[in-house]
């Protein structure tokens, strides 16, 4: 009994469960066959092989993980017996798609599908069956390795995996600041060549083990440096890095960055009011789209234009307007919490976005037709066009907000949001003003999005009201939620795990948003602090756990 119980056959039975309509879904619905011919690592696997095998290895990994201390050979029963039953389930799958004519059902049960499913082997069916049983196999194994080791396995794999997925953009980059010889040498057809992606697995895993061990990456940057020192030499490296960034991405990967730029400059509002001061805003994109209408309203030299004064001039006004904007938002809201303060909020955001599109305001911001001719920052005779020009507009903005972010989290008003978040009630009778605190909080987090906002539409020349829907709302949330609540890497982190790298991978057409959709359950599921999560939140989110354990 006590075999079965270690066993665990009804948990391992949910796991085989969902590993094969996994892999039975992304067979089906036409995603192993668009990229059966998408190398990774040229002429080793595809990214077609890591779609129907991947599942099984990460469920048969977290099955083994589960078996008890000292019965490691339990783990690998558990990952075979996993393996088995997928592998029995495609094994069905396969034959069942070549003895029959399934594709007048479903249209994407294609035989060049049954040819990749098959590795182009004669065997078929039989040949899938013995692929999922090793990548079962494989994960179970991995999950007994000692943890530093696989912690640094599993990084080396994920930082291959990213690489040889953007090895196209790569190539640009390498041709355009080295030479083609060199390009060619690491990168082939769109993917990574073997000995390249064997040095860089090997090398990232030797770090990530090195440093876990603690034996580089203490975090001293030289003998004689005091901590203070060593902090004013890392932000000088980092500065650096960022001011030659352009001159080492080009305009196309600089171009994404500024888009990252701009959403984590969003980001950083939305933690605030979020993030520190518990408030649940979903129209925050009303404040974007008021910064941006602002801007083009001041600067623009059409026909809607009221003023014609320069982008320098208009950037603080529209700040300006924005925050005013965040403060009348904030004064009929004040006694309102959670999904309350959220529906209105989202209402908010829709009648900004409804105003703009109305006759009503067609007069004076264009209506559907929005406001053309909106000129490009300059500095002297110099008109910043280019992504790289644009670049360091951004970096400016991003800095300022960054530096009040963090000077206002460690002041007394950030210690009052924080007390507001955890209770109200109780942050009231410890005499913190509720009144003043949200307002505030409203107040700035719309002040960043409108600098955002104002930054935006000088980027792009016009402005339509469609470019500010709810969706740029739920993004903006999205990322600090990945990130981390709270936590200004953690909002950097988040801006370009869910606006760079949707941007990189275009290549993968609409799927792209499905890795996005499971990246959200995944993250939900498995780290709800987020990535990088600020200290206060992990304690909150993980206190129950701690509590378990002690009475445990």
């Amino acid at each position: 009994m006590s075999f079965f119980k270690d066993l665990d056959l009804r948990k391992l039975g949910m796991q085989l469960l969902v590993a094969s309509i996994i892999t039975l879904s992304v067979s089906a619905i036409g995603m192993v066959e668009l990229f059966g011919g998408r190398f990774v690592i040229t002429g080793l696997f595809t990214m077609a092989q890591i779609l129907f095998l991947g599942p099984t290895a990460f469920f048969a990994y977290r099955a083994a993980q589960e078996a008890p201390a000292g019965k490691k050979w339990l783990g690998l029963l558990k990952a075979l017996l996993l393996g088995v039953g997928v592998g029995i389930v495609m094994f069905t799958f396969v034959w069942l798609a070549q003895n029959f004519d399934v594709r007048s059902v479903f249209i994407n049960i294609s035989p060049r599908l049954i040819n990749i499913l098959s590795f182009e082997h004669a065997g078929g069916a039989t040949t899938l069956f013995l692929a999922l049983v090793g990548s079962a196999l494989a994960g179970g194994a991995l999950a007994l390795v000692p943890d530093k080791l696989r912690k640094a396995l599993l990084l080396g794999a994920s930082i291959t995996l990213l690489v040889g997925l953007l090895s196209e953009i790569l190539a640009e980059r390498l041709r355009s600041l080295f030479s083609s010889q060199l390009s060619s040498a690491i990168i082939a057809s769109k993917a990574l060549q073997v000995i390249p992606a064997t040095v860089l697995f090997v090398l990232v895993s030797a770090i990530s083990y090195l440093r876990q061990s603690g034996r580089i990456g203490t975090g001293k940057i030289g003998p004689d440096l005091k901590p203070s020192q060593a902090k004013i030499v890392r932000t000088a490296l980092i500065s650096l890095l960022l001011l030659v960034l352009p001159m080492l991405l080009g305009s196309y990967l600089t171009e994404v960055t500024n888009n990252i730029g701009l959403f984590f400059l969003m980001g950083l509002g939305l933690n605030i009011v979020v993030g520190l001061a518990g408030l649940l805003d979903l129209g925050y994109v009303a404040f974007f789209a008021i910064g941006a209408y602002t801007m083009a309203a001041l600067t623009s030299t059409g026909h809607l234009g009221v003023a014609g004064i320069s982008f320098w001039v208009a950037l603080p006004i529209c700040v300006a307007v924005a925050a005013l904007a965040g403060f009348i938002l904030g004064m009929p809201v004040l006694r309102m919490r959670g999904d309350y303060l959220a529906i209105v909020t989202l209402g908010f955001g829709e009648i900004i976005r409804i105003l703009a599109l109305s006759d009503l305001m067609k007069p004076y911001i264009g209506g559907a037709q929005g406001i053309l001719n909106i000129p490009k920052p300059t500095v002297g005779d110099l008109a910043l066009i280019r992504p790289e020009q644009m670049y360091y507009v951004i970096l400016i903005g991003v800095a300022i907000a960054m530096f009040m972010s963090t000077r206002v989290r460690d002041s007394q008003i950030g210690r009052r949001w924080m007390a507001m978040r955890e209770d109200e009630d109780v942050a009231e009778a410890m005499g913190i003003n509720l009144v003043n605190t949200k307002l505030l909080a409203f107040t700035i987090g719309a002040g960043f999005s409108g600098l955002a906002g104002a930054i935006f539409a000088s980027k792009l020349g016009s402005i339509f009201p469609h470019s500010f829907n709810l969706l740029i709302s739920i993004n903006v949330l999205s990322l600090i939620i990945v990130g981390g609540l709270g936590s200004i890497p953690g909002t950097l982190v988040g801006a370009i795990i869910l606006v760079g790298l949707p941007e990189l991978l275009r290549e993968f057409a609409e799927f792209r948003w499905l890795a996005y959709g499971v990246l959200l359950v995944t993250m939900m599921l498995s780290r709800p602090e987020g990535f990088i999560p600020s200290e206060t939140i992990k304690r909150e989110l993980h206190a129950g756990d701690e509590a378990a354990e002690q009475a445990g």
